[in-house]
C-alpha cells in the first residue's frame, strides 16, 4: 500500500503534460452517461448483501486530496487525476451536462468491488462553493435525484454520493454515522476549507406524522439562514419541524458525523429530511430544493 499511495502521489505532483500525451484530453462521456443516467445507474447497483471494506488511511488521504484540489480547478490535478485515482479503484470523466450546459468531473467507485467508496460530482466551471451530500442512496429513496437538482442550482456546486447500501456490512456502509468512510474522509477536507454542506436524508411519513420536512444544524451552529430556509419552506405549504427549537424525534442528525466535524472547523452544515409523500412529488421536492437553493447557497 505504501508503494501503491507513492506511486499517485507523485503522479498527482507531476507537472501538466508529464503524464502520457493524452491525459490533458478530456474523455468524453460515453453515449448513456447524462448527469440523471450516471446517477440512476449508479444507485441502482447499489444492494445492502454487497461487498464492503472501510479505505485505508493512506487511500483516504490521497482520495481526499485529489477531489478537494480538482474543486478548485487546479489544471495540473486535472491532467494526473485519472492515473491517481484508477489505482483506487475510482473511474474519472468530464462531461458537459445537457440541463445546464455547465462542464463536469465525474469520480466514481468500481462495480462489483469491495471499494465501494463513492460518487462524486464536480461542476468545474467555478471553485466549489456548496457541497450536497447524499448518505444513504437507494434507502433514502430519491434523495440522490433531489441532490443532483441542487447540484445543479448554480455554478460551482459538488455533489458527494456514498457507494454503499446504508445497510451494507452490519451497517458499516452507514457513512452519516462513521467516520472511517471514503465519504467522510472526502466531506471532512471540504469543511476543513470552510465549505458549506447540505446533507439530504428522507424519512417514512409515520416516522413523524404531520410533518413534511426536518431541518437541523446537527452538531453547527443555528444561522439566520437556516432560519429563513425554514419560514420560506413553511410559507411554501410545508410543515417544517425545527430541531433547534423543538424536538423532531429522531431525525435530527445530532451525531452525524459530518456535522460534528463541520462544527470543529466552523463550516455550515445543514441536514434536511424529506418525508416520503414529498420525495414522492417531483412538483413538491424541486419546490424545497428551489428554498435550499436561494437560502442555503445564494449569490
Amino acid at each position: 500500500m505504501v508503494a501503491l499511495v507513492a506511486v499517485a502521489v507523485f503522479l498527482l505532483l507531476m507537472p501538466f503534460g508529464a503524464q502520457d500525451k493524452d491525459a490533458s484530453v478530456p474523455h468524453s462521456p460515453t453515449e448513456d452517461s447524462s448527469l440523471d443516467e450516471v446517477i440512476a445507474s449508479f444507485t441502482s447497483a447499489l444492494r445492502e448483501d454487497a461487498a464492503y471494506r472501510p479505505p485505508e488511511q493512506d487511500e483516504s488521504r490521497v482520495t481526499a486530496q485529489t477531489i478537494n484540489l480538482l474543486s478548485q480547478r487546479d489544471p495540473e490535478t486535472i491532467a494526473g487525476a485519472r492515473a491517481t485515482l484508477d489505482p483506487l479503484g475510482f473511474t474519472t470523466r468530464t462531461g458537459v451536462d445537457a440541463k445546464t450546459g455547465r462542464g463536469f468531473i465525474v469520480i466514481a467507485n468500481e462495480r462489483a468491488s469491495d471499494r465501494a467508496w463513492g460518487l462524486y460530482v464536480i461542476d468545474t466551471t467555478e471553485q466549489a462553493r456548496v457541497v450536497v451530500e447524499v448518505p444513504h442512496p437507494a434507502f433514502d429513496l430519491r434523495t440522490e435525484v433531489i441532490g443532483l437538482e441542487l447540484f445543479r442550482a448554480r455554478p460551482g456546486m459538488v455533489l458527494a454520493m456514498a457507494g454503499t447500501h446504508r445497510r451494507v456490512a452490519g451497517g458499516a456502509g452507514d457513512v452519516a454515522h462513521r467516520a472511517d468512510s471514503m465519504f467522510h474522509a472526502v466531506t471532512r477536507s471540504f469543511a476543513m476549507r470552510g465549505l458549506p454542506q447540505i446533507q439530504l436524508h428522507g424519512f417514512d411519513d409515520a416516522s413523524l406524522a404531520g410533518v413534511d420536512v426536518v431541518l437541523s444544524p446537527s452538531a453547527t451552529k443555528t444561522t439566520d439562514a437556516l432560519r429563513d430556509t425554514a419560514s420560506r419552506i413553511e410559507d411554501d405549504g410545508f410543515s417544517v419541524c425545527r430541531a433547534w427549537r423543538e424536538p423532531c424525534g429522531n431525525l435530527e442528525g445530532r451525531r452525524n458525523e459530518q456535522g460534528v466535524t463541520a462544527a470543529e472547523h466552523d463550516a455550515t452544515f445543514v441536514h434536511v429530511e424529506i418525508n416520503k409523500t414529498v420525495r414522492d412529488d417531483p412538483g413538491r421536492w424541486a419546490a424545497i430544493v428551489a428554498v435550499l437553493d436561494a437560502e442555503l447557497v445564494g449569490d
